[in-house]
């Protein structure tokens, strides 16, 4: 008898009861998770438009035809050029311009005309007081043929990276000038 009552004292009186949801659960669950997915189909579209140029890989420059080599003489030539590029989510053609020599050794070079006083553009045998030299009407910076400052300016004219193909100089990036200092 005994025995019979001590397991009465173990296992409990009421019967296992199952954990419902309430209404009130049901609902919660249900309004949280339709507010969750509906924001992210209104953020996801948001972020990926803002990051997509971050994921698009970036080409090397890529090199344009600009002058025949037969052309290019040893007094710096202005040649115009027209570049296509995206920035960003913006197609547009930017027009570049370039001085092209050659040296006595046959070598061809091509400057950028931006000063790098204040930017201004620079020209050939422009000012009758300096010949033979790139000359910026802005603050009166000058330049050798090489684009050596001279004056004013606190860097040589950049270059651009040249190639050569059929006959053609081929323009590619601007680039720091290396040939300046070669001048003595």
């Amino acid at each position: 008898m005994s025995s019979h009552n001590e397991q009465q004292d173990i296992w409990p009186e009421q019967p296992p009861s199952r954990k419902e949801m309430s209404r009130r659960q049901f609902l919660t669950y249900t309004l949280g998770g339709a507010t969750a997915f509906m924001g992210a189909g209104t953020i996801l579209p948001m972020v990926r438009f803002v990051v997509d140029p971050i994921l698009h890989k970036k080409g090397a420059g890529d090199f344009i035809k600009v002058a025949e080599i037969s052309k290019i003489t040893e007094e710096p030539q202005e040649f115009t050029f027209e570049l296509k590029q995206k920035d960003g989510w913006y197609d547009s053609t930017a027009t570049l311009t370039a001085w092209i020599r050659k040296d006595a050794k046959g070598d061809i070079y091509a400057l950028s005309p931006i000063c790098k006083h204040l930017g201004c553009t620079v020209g050939w045998n422009n000012d009758k007081a300096y010949p033979d030299e790139y000359h910026c009407p802005c603050h009166g910076a000058r330049y050798t043929k090489l684009g050596k400052n001279l004056e004013v300016a606190p860097k040589p004219l950049d270059q651009y990276k040249t190639k050569f193909d059929n006959g053609w100089v081929l323009l590619g990036d601007i680039v720091p000038n290396t040939v300046a200092s070669e001048e003595a």
